[in-house]
């Protein structure tokens, strides 16, 4: 559909339905208008999977690893093959606009949210986001780059305003977006937080450079409520106002225009851009049939076919096998001594899976990026399917890192009205009378049926212990709460709530407890209540936790197991208290005794893997006790199997850092008096590190497979044209006894430049494959932008004339190549066009 028919549609509309279709219609649709044939559009959060329209653990989703692990990828084109599992997986649940990625950077290592975002690195992140971007609309489905711009930590980030330089804010924060605007992303969202003063729903970012200098034609829409204004949101470049409906806009909106505050012509523009979208994704009747809408579209991997209960579809295996093989490509090798890794299944006789984090699989982050899998197998059960008939696998726990309770599930619990597996969750009204009844698979509810004068949701479950002794039961949620066992009430309080943050508030309420004696195999009844009133929040929840071994204790029966196996796999991590959304980190160990559980396992076994699942950096004192680490992140439903194929040799570990590892964080979160100040300008990340004497723990771009390379040539253009990427070569050998794939990165630095830059910074990188002893030579395209910089004076992207050092290696730790190349004899703004072809050589030198 052209702009002059999108014209036509805008003209039909009188000013009030204009107005109603900038804001939500609901927490998750658009306004319909069918007077112009428009149909409402369903959103759904992202990136972990597509959860769709609300939060039902019995509406199941595909779940991917967390977006950490598809950058350590750096796999494009298997990055946007999974964007276009997601697609499918939309069209199936009826979701028009995914809102994914998220494109913020891994500013600091406490950063809570880290999970969902790609990297520390601008580059790194927007050509993971832009292939991700590519995947999901080649489905007629929209990804959303969020939040623009600067959200980068969870503290105080409804609020918070963050402090940033220009050049900055041009060459690293804003850089990953415009990536995803070349890219053709169709929708873009603005975050909570401000920029220099102005929140980000009312900022100029939202025109310059978004809408105007690169192009962006699609539709802003805001985080969930970070609208908060009429005048000042409607006159910078918002257009969409989400959730609906929203009392800043609607009426006050169509107030403020009949009162000449706002320009008609300003509506128009927004209305224009979201009847765009409805073509793209087949919303408006004229453009349904428009080529990769859901209409037309073809089934994906993710697109799944209605089957027999219980029957698994040719999609969804399709799609579980990519996301078994995501698992292994993102999975980092950041030690391996010895070579212990892979291990020899022929030669295994018993092996001890042991760790907090072995037999429940963490598998996401907290927040709203979560989404309920159809089944998630754990490491534990990883390995023992792995080494079913060869091996016997033992486990222990070793450590209780997180005091967080249980919610009730299946196992053990019955719905006492019709005897299945799980709980009865009721809705009741003021007199205590039933409204509604439904049977629900786990006791943790974060949003029960929609129902009229319901004012107590009711959890109520039949448990059977299996050990008896002193167990913690819990009831969760804000205001007032009640918990009874077996008619006995053992819960009575009032829940204050004590913040704003809808993460928090609906999705993480607090837990009131109580200890209770019970024997095993006798059947039990817990009644959690929680009264709805006005501002609680949505989530409910009812918990409960056996009795367990004191932290000694527990170490010791790890030690043992591990003292009497061929080989001790330790897997350690954060939890939902540590890595969430609302919350960043204090601090970068890991929780508990895990640290210790560690240093004895290694002590009582040479032959100690250890497996760290978390979203994010943490510190690891104890690495050079262990031969082997390996970083699973979190991992996705296929966790379990995807680490055995790495563990047993079937894959290689094909993962690179996306982030510099360290035990230390170089940046804060914290704001002070509700400002973040950037101080440390560009040099984030490995950029900072290269300022220092120190070296991190693992440097950005690490990681190690199951072969080694020798890098032997490295050939770059002798002169760089003004405003034309260029290609560098890299010759290497696989000097191994396997096949293997190498990640091979570029970087630049510039010796004595007039512009203050980072020591070196990431230009390019490409993948390289050979078989034992083969060599073979990559090309890595370098954009025109690596060589240039913000000028803040001439609010333009200049080059400084002069000779830049070309770096190539393994990671921004290890680069044995180098050259001098690209001596740019003029400073006129850049353009991309189309590489040069001169070439010099340059060959090994020692690391900078």
């Amino acid at each position: 559909m052209t702009d002059d028919e999108l014209d036509h549609l805008v003209e039909k509309l009188d000013l009030d339905q204009k107005v109603r279709l900038l804001t939500g219609a609901t927490v998750w649709r658009t306004g319909a208008e069918p007077d112009i044939g428009l149909r409402s559009m369903a959103t759904s959060d992202g990136p972990a999977g597509v959860r769709g329209e609300g939060w039902d653990e019995r509406d199941t989703s595909l779940t991917l690893p967390s977006a950490t692990a598809l950058a350590a990828t750096w796999d494009d084109d298997l990055v946007t093959r999974l964007g276009a599992l997601l697609a499918g997986e939309a069209r199936r649940k009826g979701v028009d606009v995914l809102l994914a990625p998220t494109l913020n950077l891994h500013r600091s290592a406490l950063g809570g949210r880290h999970f969902e975002c790609f990297s520390e690195d601008p580059l790194l992140t927007g050509r993971i986001g832009a292939a991700f971007v590519r995947g999901v609309q080649s489905g007629g489905v929209a990804a959303t780059a969020k939040h623009y711009v600067a959200n980068d930590s969870e503290t105080e980030r409804l609020t918070l305003d963050a402090h940033v330089d220009e050049r900055t804010l041009r060459e690293v924060y804003l850089a990953p977006f415009e990536t995803a605007v070349d890219a053709g992303v169709w929708v873009v969202m603005s975050a909570y937080n401000g920029v220099n003063g102005a929140t980000m729903s009312e900022n100029a970012l939202l025109a310059e450079p978004l809408k105007g200098e690169w192009g962006f034609d699609g539709v802003v829409v805001s985080d969930w409520g970070a609208v908060r204004s009429t005048v000042a949101s409607a006159l910078a470049a918002q257009d969409l106002a989400m959730p609906g409906p929203n009392e800043h806009w609607g009426d006050a909106l169509a107030s403020a225009v009949r009162s000449g505050d706002v320009p008609e012509p300003v509506i128009d523009d927004k209305v224009r851009r979201l009847l765009r979208l409805a073509v793209r994704v087949g919303a408006l009747a004229d453009g349904a049939a428009s080529a990769g809408s859901p209409a037309s579209g073809s089934a994906s991997l993710g697109a799944l076919a209605e089957g027999a209960p219980g029957e698994t579809r040719p999609e969804e295996q399709a799609g579980r096998t990519l996301l078994r093989r995501a698992v292994s490509a993102g999975t980092v090798l950041l030690r391996n001594e010895g070579g212990l890794l892979p291990l020899d299944a022929g030669r295994l006789r018993r092996v001890a899976v042991l760790g907090p984090n072995a037999a429940v699989a963490r598998i996401q982050g907290g927040g709203s990026a979560g989404v309920y899998p159809a089944s998630a197998i754990s490491p534990l059960e990883g390995v023992r399917a792995a080494l079913a008939g060869r091996a016997e696998v033992t486990h222990a726990a070793g450590a209780h890192p997180s005091d967080l309770p249980t919610p009730v599930g299946t196992a053990g619990t019955r719905d006492p009205r019709s005897g299945e597996p799980g709980v009865l969750v009721r809705l009741l009204d003021a007199s205590g009378d039933e409204l509604h009844a439904e049977r629900r698979l786990t006791g943790k509810i974060l949003e029960s049926a929609p129902v009229r004068g319901a004012r107590t949701v009711e959890i109520r479950a039949l448990v059977r212990p299996d050990v008896g002794g002193r167990w913690s039961v819990a009831v969760g949620g804000w205001g007032h709460v009640s918990l009874a066992v077996d008619g006995r009430l053992v819960v009575d309080a009032d829940v204050a709530l004590d913040t704003a943050d809808p993460a928090t508030v609906h999705l993480s309420p607090p837990y009131r407890r109580a200890e209770v004696d019970l024997e095993p195999g006798r059947e039990v009844e817990l009644v959690a209540r929680r009264r709805l009133d006005r501002g609680t929040g949505r989530a409910s929840a009812l918990a409960m936790d056996p009795p367990r071994l004191s932290d000694d204790d527990e170490l010791a029966a790890a030690v043992a197991l591990a003292r009497d196996s061929d080989v001790a796999v330790v897997v350690v991590g954060t939890d939902e208290a540590v890595e969430s959304e609302g919350r960043d980190r204090e601090s970068l160990d890991l929780p508990g005794r895990q640290g210790d559980l560690v240093r004895a396992v290694a002590e009582a076994n040479p032959n100690t893997i250890v497996i760290v699942n978390s979203g994010g950096p943490v510190a690891l004192p104890w690495r050079e006790q262990v031969p082997a680490v390996l970083l699973s992140w979190f991992p996705g439903q296929e966790g379990g199997d995807g680490l055995a194929d790495v563990l047993l040799g079937t894959a290689e570990p094909g993962g690179r850092l996306p982030t510099t590892w360290a035990d230390e964080a170089v940046a804060g979160t914290t704001p002070v008096d509700g400002v973040l100040r950037y101080a440390e300008g560009p040099h984030i990340g490995h950029r900072a590190w290269a300022r220092t004497n120190d070296a991190p723990a693992y440097w950005f771009g690490h990681g190690l497979g199951y072969t080694s390379w020798s890098y032997e040539a490295l050939g770059a253009p002798a002169e760089v044209e003004p405003g034309r990427p260029f290609t560098v070569t890299v010759r290497l050998r696989n000097t191994g006894d396997r096949a293997g794939r190498e990640v091979v990165q570029v970087y630049l630095s510039r010796p004595g430049s007039e512009v203050e830059r980072p020591a070196r910074w990431l230009a390019g990188y490409a993948v390289a494959e050979a078989g034992p002893g083969e060599e073979t030579e990559v090309a890595v395209p370098v954009q025109a932008r690596a060589v240039q910089h913000w000028s803040v004076e001439d609010r333009a992207w200049r080059t400084e004339p002069g000779a830049f050092r070309v770096l190539a290696g393994r990671s921004a730790g290890d680069l044995p190549l180098s050259a001098t190349t690209a001596t740019v004899t003029d400073t006129t703004t850049l353009t991309a066009t189309g590489p040069t072809s001169d070439t010099v050589s340059g060959t090994g030198e020692a690391r900078p």
